[in-house]
């Protein structure tokens, strides 16, 4: 019997996670319906918008399929262990949102100056930042979005190739290939004054 949302026992979830590891869609299922309320609730806390938590709550329950042997009982609680992923995919989705909104607009322009600008930069190391931090937000918006993605969590938010690989849920091979093809497009673009490749 499924356990309220209010009272979720550890040890059902637990067991719920150990049958999810070994693919057995009905311990999954269990999972789901007993956890799935309270992480919806996270979700749309932090996205504010239905559809958003949604899509973030099927991203995580995707990830917490493939990922649940991964799961350790000795370092967490399995409520906190999904919460995390929960927490992570709502921040990722939140953030490709807002840039999707901003690279549409010159606001895309502002962001990525913000980012590269120097406070103890002078007004002529200034000036020449913007023009460069333009073209890059040239060259990047040229990105396909999955890459662009990828390149951003690497040097925008100062992430490793595994850190990236482990927010993407996807493999360190193929983040990687992305980021090194990724740099090597935006050199070329940006060679080119701006202009993609």
């Amino acid at each position: 019997m499924l356990q309220s949302s209010n009272s979720l026992d550890p040890l059902d979830l637990n067991q719920y996670l150990r049958g999810a590891a070994q693919k057995d869609a009905l311990a999954f299922r269990n999972l789901y319906e007993a956890s799935s309320p309270r992480l919806y609730g996270l979700a749309l806390r932090i996205l504010r918008r239905r559809e958003l938590a949604e899509e973030a709550l099927q991203e995580s329950f995707v990830s917490i399929w493939h990922h649940a042997g991964d799961y350790q009982a000795s370092l967490s609680a399995p409520m906190t262990w999904m919460t995390t992923i929960v927490r992570n995919k709502s921040f990722d989705l939140l953030r490709r949102t807002q840039a999707e909104i901003q690279i549409e607009g010159d606001d895309f322009d502002e962001a990525v100056l913000a980012t590269l600008r120097d406070p103890a930069a002078n007004p002529a190391d200034a000036l020449e930042l913007s023009s460069e931090a333009k073209a890059l937000a040239i060259c990047m918006s040229a990105l396909e979005e999955k890459h662009r993605h990828a390149v951003g969590l690497a040097f925008f938010h100062d992430l490793s190739h595994s850190e990236v690989a482990h927010k993407l849920a996807l493999p360190l091979g193929t983040v990687k290939t992305w980021i090194r093809r990724s740099l090597a497009r935006l050199q070329a673009c940006l060679s080119a004054g701006g202009r993609s490749a």
